[in-house]
């Protein structure tokens, strides 16, 4: 019904992920978009947005914010008000006005790592003191280290910042290690900003999502959430996502910390959004059983070259890969050689990895997956 196998050509076009290699036998498989058209409904919009001709400045659609409350309850039991929902142009904006927010000028923001690297930038932009915690493998997969926290964090401590489903490590935090995170946030008087982005993109069966903020009544009015439809339905250039502030105290001091500074949302961003969630049921569908499809392949590549290993994906289009046992010095640069280009750790926070973007055609994931397994054997004695 749904065609995720054609192949598109991105490589001349607009695209941030396709440019970077322009002219280069490189695959790009960095930047976390995907190499799908959107949904039709969501493409149909937009197309009838722009034959309307006049783009003035605009107002989102009264059914927007009632489509969202309606996909919150639907999809994870949150009952969420529509007075909760901050429009934002983009998820790392909100990353930005929560570290300004929060806490005094100086003040502590802790965060684990690996990380999506607007974590380790935001508190700085803010005037407030980056605090992280190594985040460590165990069980077969990544998890947060609850008495790493405690060591890593101080008196000026005031802003926790999580990202579940987590990027780059494509965990889907159970509702234990959430309840544990929450403790251990309202106990030290903690504000939490959940980045919960790739909140529709769990991949493994057995999980379900969980907002941060449905934890307890205390983390709600503790919680500042982030979403978007942009990473779900591949439409992150239209510019619209939305802060959910259950707490009115904390929501006026998060609007103040914008004014002035936070662009409005684009129109085809909230033209794209309200058909994306009236209408784009049947394609994330068709999309997360194609998603898993690849993300098997990746695991089962991955784990069967030498000096490379990756924990199994539960939410996300991301993979993140060890290749510290390999001794290669710097592995973004020597898969680029091989022809794929992959995001360095390093900028997550964790020298030694790379994260792959499985969000593309197989035919090209088995190119790209190829041209790794080649220069690693190559490599290998």
């Amino acid at each position: 019904m749904f065609d995720f196998d054609t192949l598109i050509d991105r490589s001349n076009s607009d695209s941030h992920k396709w440019r970077s290699y322009r002219g280069k036998e490189i695959i790009p498989m960095w930047v976390a978009d995907m190499d799908f058209q959107s949904p039709p409904e969501v493409i149909e919009a937009l197309h009838r947005r722009v034959a309307h001709g006049v783009f003035g400045y605009a107002e989102p659609d009264a059914k927007l914010k009632e489509a969202i409350v309606d996909h919150l309850q639907r999809a994870y039991s949150w009952s969420v008000s529509p007075s909760w929902i901050i429009w934002l142009p983009g998820l790392v904006t909100g990353l930005n006005v929560a570290c300004r927010t929060v806490g005094r000028p100086g003040a502590g923001v802790l965060t684990t790592v690996p990380i999506y690297p607007p974590f380790l930038t935001a508190p700085g932009f803010a005037g407030k003191k980056l605090q992280t915690s190594p985040m460590i493998s165990s069980d077969g997969r990544w998890q947060i280290d609850m008495g790493g926290l405690h060591q890593a964090m101080d008196k000026s401590t005031a802003l926790f910042l999580l990202c579940n489903p987590h990027n780059p490590t494509g965990r889907a935090f159970t509702r234990a290690e959430l309840e544990s995170l929450v403790d251990i946030c309202l106990r030290h008087n903690l504000t939490i900003c959940s980045d919960e982005i790739h909140c529709d993109l769990i991949l493994a069966p057995e999980h379900r999502h969980i907002p941060t903020a449905t934890i307890s009544p205390e983390a709600a009015q503790r919680t500042i959430t982030l979403m978007a439809p942009s990473k779900t339905y591949n439409i992150p250039g239209l510019g619209c996502a939305f802060a959910i502030i259950p707490n009115p105290k904390l929501r006026q001091r998060f609007k103040k910390a914008m004014a002035g500074i936070v662009p409005h949302v684009n129109i085809f961003g909230f033209t794209a959004t309200l058909a994306a969630y009236q209408h784009g049921g049947p394609w994330l569908e068709a999309l997360l059983e194609y998603l898993r499809t690849n993300a098997a392949l990746v695991h089962q590549t991955i784990n069967q070259l030498p000096g490379l290993t990756m924990e199994r994906v539960e939410a996300t289009y991301l993979a993140w890969l060890d290749t510290r046992a390999t001794g290669i010095e710097n592995p973004s640069l020597f898969f680029e050689h091989a022809g794929v280009g992959l995001s360095d750790g390093a900028l997550f926070g964790a020298p030694g990895f790379v994260r792959m973007n499985f969000g593309c055609p197989r035919q090209l994931l088995e190119t790209g997956l190829d041209r790794i397994s080649r220069a690693i054997r190559q490599r290998s004695p």
